[in-house]
């Protein structure tokens, strides 16, 4: 059950700027203060042109989630990271998402999997998911996380 009352007509609104000028993305950040060494760090981004950044707070108003920033580049940038949000925010533009359908199956998957891990073994396969972003995201510095093979003492 959504948390939101949004129309029809809004959540298809958000999901078309998702499609159309959006991020999803999970990267797996070198963290040595995590048990496995890496961070698992989801997120759904919007962007837009400063020029246009009263229209664009007007569309990320429907959402009480997530933070806007404006980057040195002239980009506006609406990022939505805590897991909770994300949840809610599949829930919303699911149905209506066309171009980016895989990337938020795949989160989907993801988050339910970093709810599940318990150990080396769940975390691995952890990676394995956040690593199928490769195949949907172009990326140039996409690189690969593999945890090192424990062995008995």
């Amino acid at each position: 059950m959504s948390i939101l009352r949004l129309s029809d007509t809004d959540r298809a609104y958000l999901a078309g700027f998702l499609d159309a000028d959006g991020s999803i993305y999970v990267r797996a950040k070198p963290n040595p203060t995590y048990r496995f060494g890496y961070q698992i760090a989801p997120a759904i981004v919007f962007f837009q042109s400063a020029k246009a950044r009263e229209s664009f707070e007007k569309m990320c108003k429907l959402m009480p989630f997530g933070s806007l920033r404006e980057r040195k580049d002239g980009v506006c940038e609406y990022i939505i990271q805590r897991l909770s949000d994300l949840e809610e925010m599949i829930r919303l533009v699911e149905p209506f998402v066309r171009l980016k359908k895989r990337q938020l199956i795949l989160l989907k998957k993801i988050l339910d999997a970093k709810k599940r891990e318990q150990n080396q073994i769940t975390f691995t396969k952890l990676l394995e998911l956040v690593d199928q972003f490769r195949e949907l995201n172009y990326s140039k510095k996409r690189i690969r996380r593999i945890l090192p093979v424990e062995t008995e003492r």
